[in-house]
């Protein structure tokens, strides 16, 4: 049974506001209270109308300023109290954003849920450096996991089928867990010389991005004192990675070879 007021839950892109989809701009300029993630930039929430409320509830390592449970709730209320409320979220809400346990949670109270996707920061970040996610002789597939696991519990993940060199591996928020990534990839079985990125920031004016490999990547990382967020590119795609300001000559010359 409904009980009256909808939530949006929108995806803000990896930073860059023209990123956007259109649905997500008109949601934006018509919304009455925008609840908003950390990872969500002050560029696209200067899209927010003025008059709009605007409530944080971000998450970093070992920092909540709301937890999960809270914010669930918040929702319900917001939606109940008639307002049009835009839940904002980095990236896409279904990617890594908890977006579904929100939308769960919703459902459960009666409370009517629209999902507007988001450009994730894989896509977002990895092209604005030049790098094809796939790209036909060097990456057949592409896997997004996680670096961040529940608290207090070692990271679970199928190494093996990560080692894969066919594949582009994309970690999210493995700032803390990098070294692990990198050395159980490497015990699996997987090149140490395979080519690996690290992009900060991406899509914002802040964005660095450090080109190595996986057996230098966690000591590349700290040398360039990268500040999170930084996501991890792995696989042969990363060796085309290049700064906007340089030419796309590798990419060509792969391209006219494949």
């Amino acid at each position: 049974m409904r009980h009256g007021g909808k939530v949006f839950l929108v995806g803000a892109g990896p930073g860059d506001p023209e990123l956007l989809t259109l649905k997500a701009a008109r949601l934006l300029g018509a919304a009455d209270v925008v609840v908003y993630d950390r990872l969500v930039s002050a560029a696209v929430l200067d899209l927010v109308p003025p008059g709009a409320a605007r409530i944080y509830a971000g998450k970093a390592s070992s920092s909540h300023a709301l937890p999960q449970d809270e914010i669930n709730a918040l929702l319900v209320r917001l939606a109940r109290s008639g307002r049009r409320v835009v839940r904002l979220k980095g990236g896409d809400p279904f990617i890594f954003g908890r977006g579904s346990e929100e939308a769960a949670h919703l459902m459960r109270h009666g409370i009517a849920v629209e999902v507007v996707p988001g450009i994730t920061a894989a896509s977002g970040c990895a092209a604005e450096f030049g790098i094809p996610l796939t790209h036909r002789g060097l990456a057949t597939g592409v896997r997004f996991v996680t670096g961040h696991w529940r608290e207090n519990q070692a990271l679970d993940l199928d190494w093996a089928s990560l080692a894969d060199p066919e594949t582009t591996l994309v970690i999210y928020m493995g700032f803390a867990s990098l070294r692990e990534f990198c050395d159980r990839l490497i015990a699996a079985g997987l090149s140490p010389a395979t080519p690996a990125a690290a992009i900060a920031s991406g899509t914002t004016p802040r964005r660095r991005l450090v080109r190595t490999s996986l057996d230098s990547l966690t000591e590349s990382v700290a040398a360039s004192d990268l500040q999170a967020p930084v996501l991890f590119v792995i696989g042969q795609v990363a060796r085309l990675a290049q700064d906007p300001a340089e030419d796309i000559s590798a990419l060509l010359e792969l391209a006219e070879h494949a």
